[in-house]
């Protein structure tokens, strides 16, 4: 009889080998779904970033002359981003990006239907005035970064576009696209700490009935079969269940991507067919998920193959040694060493990989430990059968607490990274918090205030803005600073200084003696000298944020300078902002407008990102690792069943036995949580260095919620053991003979 005949034979005949491999295909389903889901991510933003590459102004090119004139920047309107891409024509036959229905002329706007419908929402002051012209029509989804976007590509003639703009032969190709490193670096650490739960479910589903196939398989061995036989018959029975799983996993994961387009990221939700992997990439994974499982049940057949007469009698193993021990530091210390070796991502990630894997060997010689000290030290029946069950067979009794321990690790690593992120969001605070500003040509700031203030009088608003040309001082010796020209009493009401205006003078946070300095109205220009005996007066900073430049009052500024750049700054309340913010745009012509709650919002977004994916991951891993734990706790009832059975009909009681089974759990699980949150904090404080380089002044935090994962996986092992209960009332109903 052919292996995969006699397989299908025991399917059909015992309900026990059905079961297990029912679970085990879920398992498989559940790996092979959550790999194909992590993996398309990448795809994902690479979809994004293909249908949302023309509005960037700069990337890669076209070759040929000029054909358009672009600029793009980021406006806010109600809390909401929006996407503003100015552009002129400069010669006809400019191909279009898929969803821009066309070019527009000067004086017409496209925008996006989320956009649209804000500006018929919002009332004219709040948004509509920041474009000028006429909508000419909207864009569709394939010009779209996610549906929701907030898009304006506003048409100009080349002589009214922005400053900034840059020329280029048409726009950024789709093949300019790159993808989302961070989301990429995510998903990588994704299948690595999800991965491994999920095959742990999985190993834990075929092991509910290992001691019956065991025994099957060697009592198979002794009647003749060769070692190709048991271990074919073995691969067919797992490989029903290991290729049915995958294929099921395959089947639903468009289930689980259609679900992930509702999860924000980078400020939007996605489009159906973003998520996608490649055939060659699916087949390969749909190829290689099954092969490891069953190479994982093939490898367990050693003892089997090499002494069924011992498989048959169930000899005690070796006992284990304390080398396993070494492998924790040895695999810190390479992940340290690939942090420290640059921005090799595959590097790290196979570093993180070898820290879980450790954790797999030093887990059982730990468990074996506690064993043998409840064995010596504690007297209660139901500790002594806890303490010999987890001596005499530690890899069994570490099984249950495996997936545990990678939630317990993810969740630590998380929340060492999370509260790290948080401490370093924040600054960009040279302006107080409610002052709108621009950057602008020297020329044009003068410019630029009158059209807002006109506007702001037009809407008969009290706000007023203040152009501020900025100059450069220099001393003989070299030292150059940045100075604005602004008097000290505007000053006060844009920057984060205390009011110690003394008259006209320069203001400044430090003292400098100005007799040595010239002013230039740019960096390398002619300085003109400050008038004799002109000393700086002192300017109080309000707080530590920010850089605070020399503030000089156009009293005192040197005649005959012709400042190159210059700003725009007006302050508003809370009732005026918007309103401010439309007449600031629509007289700066769409150039950029800085806030401090804008530039903390584009961090904002990036930490409720991460929270969002880090909250999702540890929930998932929570899961697996509860419903694996669950199922190696059942399944070491099952596999002990004619000890159970003979215990209680020795007279011993299911409570007894259930609290063993219970304290088998929670022992090892105690100490496994302990060292896999103390493994991950060290994971995440790794991690965090790589961020930690670009940022001289940021530090790692470590709060009291890294005791939270400990707890609750301590929580879930002991939650998912209280299957025992039921599973030994059913091995007390079932005659002992049957065993």
């Amino acid at each position: 009889m052919i292996p995969v005949k006699l397989a299908f034979k025991v399917l059909r005949a015992d309900r026990r080998t059905r079961t297990a491999t029912l679970l085990t295909a879920v398992g498989v389903a559940v790996a092979t779904g959550l790999v194909l889901l992590l993996l398309s991510l990448p795809y994902a933003t690479q979809a994004r970033a293909e249908r949302a590459v023309w509005q960037e102004e700069y990337g890669s090119s076209v070759g040929g002359a000029p054909t358009l004139s672009i600029a793009s920047t980021t406006d806010f309107a109600d809390g909401r981003q929006i996407d503003r891409i100015d552009v002129a024509a400069l010669r006809d036959g400019i191909e279009l990006p898929a969803g821009v229905p066309k070019f527009p002329a000067p004086g017409e706007v496209l925008v996006s239907p989320e956009l649209y419908r804000a500006i018929n929402d919002l009332p004219v002051s709040q948004l509509a005035d920041r474009f000028p012209g006429t909508i000419a029509g909207t864009l569709g989804e394939d010009a779209l970064l996610f549906p929701d976007q907030m898009v304006a590509l506003v048409g100009h003639a080349p002589e009214d576009m922005p400053s900034t703009a840059n020329e280029r032969a048409g726009f950024v190709p789709p093949s300019g696209a790159s993808v989302d490193t961070l989301l990429t670096l995510l998903s990588g650490v994704g299948v690595v700490v999800l991965l491994v739960p999920s095959l742990v479910l999985v190993a834990s589903s075929a092991r509910l009935i290992a001691a019956r196939r065991e025994q099957r398989l060697a009592a198979l061995r002794l009647a003749g079969a060769t070692p190709r036989q048991v271990v074919a018959i073995t691969a067919a029975e797992t490989g029903i269940a290991a290729i049915a799983g995958a294929l099921i996993g395959w089947a639903a994961s468009p289930l689980l991507w259609s679900l992930a387009r509702f999860v924000p990221w980078d400020g939007g939700t996605w489009l159906a067919g973003d998520f996608r992997v490649p055939l060659g990439l699916t087949v390969f994974v749909l190829v290689v998920v099954p092969v490891l499982v069953v190479l994982a049940a093939v490898l367990g057949l050693r003892r089997v193959v090499g002494n069924p007469v011992g498989a048959v009698v169930q000899h005690t193993p070796k006992p284990l040694r304390w080398w396993r021990l070494l492998s924790l530091p040895a695999t810190a210390l390479f992940f340290f060493f690939a942090i420290n070796e640059g921005n090799d991502v595959n590097l790290v990630l196979l570093g993180l990989a070898l820290m879980i894997a450790s954790a797999m060997l030093v887990g059982p010689y730990v468990t074996a430990v506690i064993g043998g000290f409840f064995v010596s030290r504690w007297r209660k029946p139901s500790a002594l059968l806890a303490g010999r069950r987890l001596r005499n067979d530690p890899r069994g009794a570490y099984r249950a607490s495996a997936g545990v321990v990678l939630a317990v690790f993810t969740g630590s690593m998380a929340l060492t990274l999370m509260p790290s992120f948080d401490a370093m969001s924040g600054g960009g605070g040279t302006y107080r918090d409610s002052v709108l500003s621009v950057d602008a040509a020297g020329h044009e700031s003068a410019e630029i205030a009158e059209r807002t203030n006109a506007t702001l009088a037009r809407y008969d608003l009290p706000a007023r803005a203040v152009a501020m040309p900025e100059v450069t001082v220099k001393s003989v010796n070299g030292s150059t600073y940045t100075g604005l020209v602004v008097s000290c009493a505007d000053a006060v009401k844009l920057f984060r200084v205390e009011d110690t205006c003394q008259g006209p003078g320069v203001y400044s946070s430090y003292h400098l003696a100005l007799g040595g300095f010239d002013v230039s109205g740019t960096y390398d220009g002619e300085g003109v000298p400050f008038a004799p005996g002109l000393e700086t007066e002192p300017l109080v900073r309000s707080d530590g944020d920010g850089y605070l430049p020399l503030l000089i009052d156009p009293a005192v500024l040197p005649a005959g300078i012709t400042p190159e750049y210059g700003r725009v700054a007006v302050d508003t309340t809370p009732e005026n902002h918007e309103a401010v913010r439309t007449a600031l745009v629509g007289a700066a012509g769409g150039a950029n407008v800085f806030s401090r709650d804008v530039y903390l919002n584009d961090q904002r977004d990036q930490l409720g990102d991460l929270r969002r994916v880090t909250v999702i991951g540890v929930t998932v891993a929570a899961i697996l690792a509860g419903c694996s734990a669950a199922i190696a706790t059942a399944g070491s009832v099952m596999d002990r069943r004619r000890t159970f059975g003979a215990l209680m009909a020795a007279g011993t009681p299911t409570r007894v036995l259930a609290r063993a089974l219970r304290m088998e759990a929670a022992l090892p699980a105690l100490v496994a949580t302990i060292g896999s949150g103390v493994l991950g904090m060290i994971a995440g404080l790794g991690l965090f260095s790589i961020i930690q380089e670009s940022r001289a002044d940021a530090s790692a935090v470590l709060s009291p919620w890294l005791a939270a994962p400990v707890v609750l996986g301590f929580a879930v092992a002991v939650l998912a053991a209280s299957v025992c209960t039921p599973a030994l009332n059913r091995v007390r109903a079932e005659p002992l003979a049957d065993e």
